[in-house]
């Protein structure tokens, strides 16, 4: 009971108690009136999204951060690596960052320094490319295939073929500097951008090609300096502009390559040819600042006149001689030589060469002229009986070989043909280049001249009396001689004879007395059955001597049985001239030699 009392008395203590006042005498607000408070409160402070970017002020700097306040309910902590451009960062500057997260999982807002400049520079980048505007930025590294470049704190990528209008092999040369580039590519899905500074060296090109080429006028004298040669000829830098000098408007005489006459760095005046607005084409000449050669040709320079010149051009026609540069003669192949022989004018001339001529023709209005080098010498054909009378013998040497004949020269301007026919008595070529070849010295015996024509016809075979007059007693029809087959077709075979004669024996005449043919490098006798002396041939046959062997065989033998019958004649004369009558004895000894003679002369006529 009394423990009840005294709960009931501790109740009563606490519920008579005024929890509402503390003991400063401070009064809690209402609900409402907290709600109330607290929208206020809200109010004063900013409202912020993630990823977004902001002005913040640094409130307060640590040892490892920057304390930075950006109006929110609580101010955000940046790393100082993220303010390594600004090394001296004081309390009060204002600074960009971007709201990485509102609470973190401690509860802090997180922000980026670093992150807001890649965004902020990404922007800028992105509208330099749609706008074109020049940006400036620090190579900072070498990459492959060309080096990165530091873009408002983004990292752009400059491709080794985007430095320079000129190639560019070191990169390292260019690391740390700050140059000023055009934007040329963006993606926007990994951020990354492509710069180029090579577009702005174009550009201003672009823009100094407009001003020079406006300003041009044909005939008009520039100066200019070489900037590369090629095969064709030189592109001429006239300040801000190329201009192509071709290769035929370097020099009024011929070039071989540009490099002959200009090189790379060299400054020179050239006058403008043509030139194109639209394509910027510029055509520039050099030889044009000087007099055509042919308007002050020299007064010595006349028909008739020898002139010296150097083999610049070889045409099938001729070739042509620098007389002077830009003055060229030809020389026609038919005055190369007093000789009437047809002359390759590309296998006698050589580029580079140089002869002495005759003008024989010169056109100064039409600047064409004729040379001859011929002319430098006499015509030895006005005299050619003198030197090479005929029957006379000469050596020379073979200069062409065709199928009917070997052309020789007896000495510079006169030769003469060899036909085939008179190369030799005995021997028959298909080809003289079985007989001879080019190069060769050959021994010859002049047969005419043909002055009028300009030709001798020569011989070799006429340095020998002709011995076929002799061949046909020691070859007569029906003579046996021992020959070698050389050559073997269907048709028949060529037999060496004695002499170095050739001869010819049909396919019906190789058969041999057991039936089978003669064949290629046999040996066997050959009669002679044909001898032409006039048309050089012999025909022969090896079948001819086995088979008149056999009929003088019969022959022999139908004579040796005709003696033995006249025989038994004479003797039965001779018995029948002492008798006077036969009895029946000597009767049946004169028919059994009746019967005997019978036999004997049907055995001759068998046989």
């Amino acid at each position: 009971m009394e423990e009840n009392q005294i709960i009931s008395q501790q109740n009563n203590a606490h519920d008579d108690f005024d929890w509402s006042v503390d003991k400063r005498n401070v009064a809690s607000y209402p609900q409402e009136k907290r709600e109330q408070l607290d929208k206020v409160y809200d109010s004063t402070f900013k409202s912020i999204e993630e990823s977004e970017l902001l002005q913040g002020t640094v409130v307060g700097l640590t040892k490892t951060d920057a304390i930075i306040n950006i109006g929110f309910k609580s101010d955000g902590l940046v790393s100082l690596n993220e303010f390594r451009d600004m090394p001296d960062v004081k309390i009060g500057e204002e600074v960009e960052v971007m709201v990485v997260e509102k609470e973190d999982r401690n509860g802090h807002l997180h922000l980026s320094r670093k992150l807001a400049r890649a965004a902020r520079a990404w922007q800028k980048i992105v509208d330099f490319y749609k706008t074109g505007e020049v940006v400036t930025g620090t190579i900072t590294s070498k990459t492959k295939g060309g080096l990165i470049v530091d873009v408002y704190g983004l990292e752009t990528f400059l491709p080794g073929s985007q430095i320079d209008v000129k190639p560019v092999t070191d990169y390292d040369q260019y690391v740390g500097k700050t140059m000023d580039f055009k934007v040329v590519k963006i993606n926007e899905a990994i951020r990354n951008a492509v710069v180029s500074h090579k577009a702005l060296i174009e550009s201003d090109i672009e823009q100094q090609r407009s001003v020079i080429i406006g300003q041009l006028e044909k005939g008009q004298v520039l100066e200019g300096t070489v900037k590369n040669v090629t095969d064709f000829g030189a592109f001429i830098d006239l300040g801000g502009v190329d201009g192509l000098l071709y290769i035929t408007d370097i020099s009024w005489g011929r070039v071989t390559h540009p490099s002959e006459v200009l090189e790379n760095g060299q400054k020179l005046n050239v006058v403008v040819l043509d030139f194109d607005d639209e394509k910027k084409r510029i055509s520039l000449g050099l030889k044009q600042l000087t007099p055509h050669p042919w308007d002050n040709l020299p007064a010595e320079i006349v028909e008739g006149a020898k002139v010296k010149g150097k083999v610049v051009n070889i045409e099938d026609y001729g070739a042509f001689l620098e007389i002077l540069p830009g003055v060229e003669g030809l020389v026609h192949v038919s005055e190369i030589t007093w000789s009437s022989q047809p002359i390759n004018a590309k296998e006698f001339f050589k580029m580079g060469d140089e002869y002495e001529a005759v003008v024989v023709t010169l056109d100064k209005d039409e600047r064409k002229m004729s040379l001859s080098i011929k002319q430098m010498t006499e015509d030895p054909w006005e005299t050619i009986e003198n030197k090479f009378p005929v029957d006379s013998r000469h050596k020379g040497i073979v200069k062409n070989i065709t199928p009917y004949g070997v052309f020789v020269e007896l000495e510079t301007g006169i030769g003469g043909m060899i036909h085939i026919s008179d190369l030799s008595w005995i021997k028959r070529y298909n080809h003289p280049s079985e007989f001879t070849k080019v190069g060769d010295e050959i021994e010859v015996v002049i047969l005419s001249i043909d002055k009028e024509n300009r030709k001798l016809a020569l011989g070799h075979k006429q340095l020998e009396d002709d011995p076929w007059n002799t061949f046909e007693t020691v070859f007569p029809i029906g003579s046996i001689h021992e020959g070698t087959v050389t050559k073997k077709d269907d048709k028949g075979a060529t037999v060496q004879l004695q002499y170095g004669l050739e001869a010819y024996a049909p396919a019906r005449h190789l058969r041999k007395e057991d039936g089978s043919n003669v064949e290629a490098d046999e040996t066997l006798p050959f009669a002679i059955i044909e001898f032409d002396r006039n048309d050089k041939r012999i025909m022969v046959s090896h079948s001819k001597v086995w088979e008149q062997g056999k009929i003088e065989e019969k022959e022999a033998a139908k004579k040796e049985a005709k003696a033995d019958a006249e025989n038994t004649k004479k003797a039965v004369k001779n018995v029948q001239s002492k008798v006077e009558k036969p009895t029946l004895g000597d009767l049946g000894a004169l028919a059994a030699l009746k019967d005997k003679m019978k036999k004997a002369e049907e055995e001759g006529e068998n046989k």
